[in-house]
């Protein structure tokens, strides 16, 4: 055994300097080098860009409050709303108040910074992502803060017919998830981006269906 000792250091000692430098040096500069020529801006953080500057990135929401943007999804990350850092949802289940407290707080923020009639709010303005970084916001969310955000006319605004562009990313791969608006990416590139059609779920819906009317 003492014999082949030397014999099994050396061995195991080569290896080692073979694997770390397969493992260590050559994968990760081949992988970063295809990336970087065939997928630059997704390797490097899907980073949005606004008069000359980096502001964000399209992976990560940020907390819109002026009324000329789509707001975005509620997030519940600490110390502050989108933090990268610190991803996660608020773990409240369906039987919490608390759950139903924010909902409710967040439908009135919506509607009294809408300044509209009390139409139904889209779910997701109303509740976070379980990573709360979610970038985007639902075709009904947009269409919801349409006349907030867009110069169009009262008429136009509510109906089929109005004239504001329509834009936004369909499902993943073609199936998977629904249709969604980016933010920030959108927001930053054109504040008249929104879309014509809107789905049927409701955060009124939501609340019936987690706890009894107050």
């Amino acid at each position: 055994m003492w014999k082949t000792l030397p014999q099994v250091l050396k061995s195991s000692v080569v290896l080692l300097i073979i694997l770390s430098g397969i493992c260590g040096i050559a994968y990760p500069v081949l992988v970063t080098g295809i990336g970087q020529l065939f997928f630059q801006h997704q390797a490097d953080g899907s980073l949005v860009t606004f008069a000359g500057r980096t502001v964000g990135s399209r992976l990560i929401g940020q907390p819109f409050r002026s009324p000329g943007y789509f707001w975005s999804r509620p997030s519940d990350t600490s110390p502050f709303p989108y933090n990268a850092e610190s991803s996660g949802a608020s773990n409240l289940g369906p039987s919490n108040p608390l759950l139903r407290e924010h909902v409710e707080r967040r439908i009135q923020r919506l509607r009294h910074g809408n300044l509209t009639d009390p139409e139904p709010v889209p779910i997701d303005l109303v509740t976070s992502s379980a990573s709360g970084l979610d970038p985007d916001i639902s075709p009904a969310a947009a269409l919801y803060q349409i006349p907030r955000t867009l110069p169009c006319t009262e008429s136009s605004a509510q109906g089929p017919d109005c004239t504001c562009a329509t834009a936004h990313q369909g499902p993943y791969l073609g199936n998977i998830g629904g249709p969604a608006r980016e933010c920030p990416d959108a927001e930053y590139r054109s504040q008249k981006d929104a879309y014509a059609a809107a789905a049927a779920t409701t955060c009124e819906g939501f609340l019936e269906a987690v706890t009894e009317p107050v």
